[in-house]
């Protein structure tokens, strides 16, 4: 208001959009929750869908073609960039296997390659690592460069991942032009996301003769490395390679989405991680050895119940925390079963 006891223009506006805004959370408020749940969604068997999707005639064959051709010209880019000490990340709508698997075949002959799933629901870091510890202790024995204080290959099996990581690392061969590549099929799969895991990653890219081409798929992957990683020691070569091709085989691993299917997975699931001893026990076994002093420490290692969303905390009316299974009693008898 104005001196003259007059309102302006401005806050005009500012009242018309102050009412507007309390009037349109009133009748949100106000307006009728919908009673239908997800479960009343009639949905078809995993399998059905599978096979349907599979029936797909493709599209746009010969662009696609064109395109994964432009991309084979770009191989002696790649490979300069990998003998240069870069790794390579490749992202992109569209599974990049085949792409990769292709360049790897045609580009990196005279190379070592090692091949790392990242698709996979659980991955076997250290055993992928004395693969490429073994690797190398061969690369290193033909170029006559193995002495007798390092690393023998009969005994890679029982290095720790500290050791195995310090072999590569400190691998000396005379040809400056070697190196093992790594190719990692989905850097940011479910079984590589976590952080220890892309931290031993890191320190495997920054080895002196260790190399890696990676696929990303996931829109968050960059925030698993911080600014060293992702410059210093991966020291990323971003390509942005879309392939518009299905993720057969990447989706083979997963259940799909409103399938009756993945209800069953979740019962697979709740199997191998319930198919354990009773509370009481575990607590008692482990006092006896000394894993955990009290009830709250054990109820802290039972997050991997909550990380498997087989357990969630809801408040009781009394106001404590309380918890139950997310399963619905289908499942449950299933899972039941199979336990039996």
């Amino acid at each position: 208001m104005d001196t003259n006891g007059s309102w302006d223009e401005d806050e005009d506006e500012e009242f018309e959009f102050s009412r507007n805004y309390f009037l349109a959370k009133e009748l949100a408020s106000s307006a009728k929750k919908s009673k239908h749940k997800l479960t009343d969604i009639d949905v078809v068997d995993e399998q059905e869908l599978r096979e349907a999707a599979s029936r797909i005639q493709p599209k746009h064959e010969d662009e696609i073609a064109l395109l994964l051709d432009s991309y084979k010209t770009m191989y002696p880019e790649w490979l300069l960039a990998l003998r240069s000490g870069f790794g390579l990340l490749m992202y992109g709508f569209g599974s990049k296997k085949t792409l990769i698997e292709d360049f790897a075949s045609t580009a990196l002959t005279e190379y070592s390659v090692v091949v790392i799933n990242g698709y996979l629901q659980s991955i076997n870091l250290k055993q992928a690592m004395i693969a490429l510890a073994e690797v190398l202790w061969d690369q290193m024995k033909t170029k006559r460069r193995v002495s007798y204080g390092e690393l023998p290959k009969s005994q890679v099996n029982s290095q720790s991942m500290e050791e195995i990581l310090t072999f590569l690392d400190q691998a000396e061969i005379d040809d400056v032009d070697f190196f093992v590549c790594v190719v990692i099929h989905n850097i940011d799969g479910p079984g590589l996301r976590d952080s220890e895991t892309q931290q031993y990653l890191a320190r495997l890219a920054a080895c002196a003769r260790i190399r890696i081409v990676a696929t990303i798929d996931h829109v968050n992957a960059p925030l698993f490395w911080d600014k060293n990683m992702a410059h210093t020691q991966f020291n990323w070569c971003w390509y942005h390679v879309p392939t518009f091709a299905p993720y057969k085989v990447e989706g083979m691993f997963y259940p799909m989405i409103l399938a009756h299917g993945s209800a069953s997975q979740t019962v697979k699931t709740a199997t191998i991680v319930l198919l354990r001893m009773p509370i009481s026990d575990l607590y008692s076994v482990c006092r006896e050895r000394f894993l955990v002093s009290s009830q709250v420490t054990l109820n802290s290692h039972l997050t991997e119940f909550k990380d498997h969303e087989l357990v969630k905390i809801k408040k009781h009316s009394d106001g404590q925390d309380c918890l139950h299974i997310p399963l619905t009693s289908e499942a449950l008898q299933k899972l039941v079963l199979e336990i039996n």
